[in-house]
């Protein structure tokens, strides 16, 4: 089932495909046969600063989550057996609080339908009825509508080669660098507190890298910008929101 059939979003990746392909030929002067790949990391950067309210509200979450943690494992020792007490317990302490324990998954929801709109807009032939001109931009000879997966099954190039390289190399480094600078708390006790699992926590900041894998190189390209944002936010917003200190 196509979901871009329904009319409504139809309109939506029409509307999509039209401010893209402008904002390219506005960038063409600027960066040539590139201005596609320009207007990617442009349009990630736009979505970035309009979420910056909510990355503030995400530091904010993490805090308090923080700072509820002793409280929490408290709730857990006593109602361990019973889940449906504990989840009403759980909820009135964040509704004690004045806060969710939803609160900072809008940033995901918002990326991830950005993620899948350019990873659509990037793989139609046709968009709406019409050619799809962004099949035809690259980026330093690296088709922006193909997945490295894609590449390699055709014949991998050297210049699609050099820019997947550096596109992963890119993702890769800040996945570390993020992993190194807030490296997941084991709790005391419970089953997250096995080394296994956390091994699983480390390496779920690598999932990213995977996933470019298999997307378009203009949607790859948006996961570099976004990681990379998120990084340097959270880095700052930590400064400003810091964890409690066990």
């Amino acid at each position: 089932m196509d979901i871009f059939a329904f009319p409504p979003l139809t309109l939506l990746l029409d509307g999509a495909y039209g401010a893209l392909l402008s904002l390219s030929h506005l960038l063409e002067p600027l960066a040539g046969s590139n201005a596609a790949a320009l207007a990617v990391v442009l349009v990630t950067m736009l979505v970035r600063t309009a979420l910056i309210p909510v990355g503030v509200s995400q530091a904010k979450a993490e805090q308090l989550r923080a700072r509820l943690a002793p409280k929490l494992r408290e709730l857990q020792k006593r109602h361990g057996k019973d889940a449906e007490r504990l989840q009403r317990e759980t909820l009135a302490l964040y509704k004690n609080e004045n806060a969710s324990p939803l609160a900072g998954c809008l940033p995901l929801l918002v990326q991830g339908a950005v993620v899948g709109i350019l990873y659509t807009l990037f793989l139609r032939p046709e968009i709406a009825g019409h050619p799809n001109e962004l099949l035809t931009h690259d980026l330093f000879g690296a088709p922006l509508g193909s997945s490295l997966l894609t590449a390699v099954g055709g014949g991998l190039d050297a210049a699609t080669a050099v820019v997947w390289a550096v596109v992963l190399v890119l993702i890769l480094v800040v996945a570390e660098i993020t992993r190194r600078v807030f490296r997941p708390q084991a709790p005391a006790e419970g089953p997250l507190a096995s080394p296994g699992m956390l091994g699983v926590m480390n390496a779920l900041h690598y999932l990213t890298a995977v996933f470019a894998v298999f997307v378009p190189l203009a949607a790859a390209l948006y996961l570099v910008v976004t990681v990379t944002w998120t990084l340097v936010q959270r880095a700052l917003l930590r400064r400003r929101y810091p964890l409690p200190v066990a």
